[in-house]
């Protein structure tokens, strides 16, 4: 990748613009269900079906007449053009949690920038001195932990969020686009969730000396909220169950 630079305002808008075009015209399904469907979208983008529909959607929007003001905002070079586009397709791919390889290649990325052994030595270690590759794996992970911050956040964001999708799925269900009944296993779902994925995700923001004082907060409300969830979970399933029913 082409060279970042965290303090960059290009890179900063960058950032704020993938969380805003993020889930775009989204299904409401997962994206191996558009491939067993055999949709329309699955037949265009081969792999993070629905990221990839989302990016198309919202670039083609940005070239229209009327965004000229706002494009010229963003980028007045080739140079900076090329660097915009790169960053934000890099940065809305990562959005894509369930793509195994992306998945993999993100980890070992942040294993060797910013793993157990380099740990101590990155301490002293200011925005600047990073990397290029150590500030890719930052990105990254400040995108990562946009795409599910209610997690990260006061247990009444969260139950909020988590409402949503949990109606969103329900109704993708009964739509009988998923064979799998989320009532069946919400509960135990999110504590998986909250154990393998979110807690695991805090827990690395915590470590990276770019986040500071942040990471460290995330990883609290990531843990009160998985706790809290253990403790009411089952009443809110129950609340949930009720709020579908007939």
């Amino acid at each position: 990748y082409s060279e970042i630079s965290l303090d960059d305002p290009l890179t900063q808008f960058t950032l704020i613009f993938t969380a805003l075009i993020h889930d775009i015209d989204h299904p409401g399904v997962s994206n191996k269900q558009l491939q067993a469907e055999e949709s329309s979208m699955a037949a265009v983008y081969k792999s993070s079906i629905a990221e990839r529909n989302s990016l198309d959607i919202a670039w083609k929007l940005l070239m229209r007449d009327t965004f000229k003001e706002l494009r010229r905002t963003i980028y007045t070079t080739t140079e900076e053009f090329e660097r915009f586009k790169e960053l934000l397709i890099h940065a809305l791919l990562v959005t894509d949690i369930v793509n195994k390889d992306l998945q993999t290649t993100r980890k070992q990325r942040w294993n060797e920038v910013f793993g157990e052994a380099s740990s101590e030595s990155l301490k002293s270690l200011s925005h600047e001195e990073l990397s290029n590759h150590q500030k890719t794996a930052v990105l990254e992970h400040i995108i990562q932990a946009s795409d599910v911050a209610h997690t990260m956040q006061h247990w009444n964001v969260y139950r909020r969020w988590n409402g949503s999708l949990f109606h969103e799925t329900y109704r993708s269900f009964k739509d009988g686009r998923s064979e799998d009944d989320p009532l069946k296993n919400w509960y135990q779902g999110e504590i998986g969730f909250f154990d393998f994925y979110i807690i695991p995700l805090a827990q690395r923001l915590k470590q990276c000396p770019a986040f500071g004082a942040t990471g460290q907060e995330l990883l609290r409300y990531a843990k009160s909220n998985r706790d809290e969830w253990e403790r009411k979970g089952k009443d809110v399933v129950k609340k949930l169950k009720e709020s579908v029913a007939g």
